[in-house]
């Protein structure tokens, strides 16, 4: 069964992520505010961004990854900016091999 994962931008201009086997049916939910509590409090929403993926597990795993991303990855994403996308996926603490100094 295929699947996707969306971004939907909602009112107060938030993100939500979800996924689904049926895009076109869960948007029509969402605005109807039977969605998740997240989206039913922040009517209407957009539907901005979406894969498609051939299982349904594939697109659901994808929503687990994509909501642990900072609002500015998930903009890159949205976007397609590739350069932005690997640039906000990169650690950046100071273990990071750019910083880690070896004389220590």
């Amino acid at each position: 069964m295929k699947g996707w994962m969306y971004i939907l931008l909602c009112s107060d201009g938030s993100y939500y992520t979800g996924s689904t086997h049926d895009l076109e049916l869960r948007l029509v939910r969402h605005q109807a505010g039977e969605g998740a509590n997240h989206t039913k409090k922040r009517l209407p929403v957009q539907l901005i961004y979406y894969e498609e993926y051939d299982r349904i597990d594939l697109a659901f795993y994808r929503e687990k990854q994509v909501q642990g991303w900072s609002r500015k990855k998930k903009e890159a994403l949205i976007n397609g900016w590739d350069e932005e996308l690997k640039k906000a996926a990169e650690c950046m603490n100071e273990t990071h091999y750019k910083f880690y100094d070896k004389e220590r």
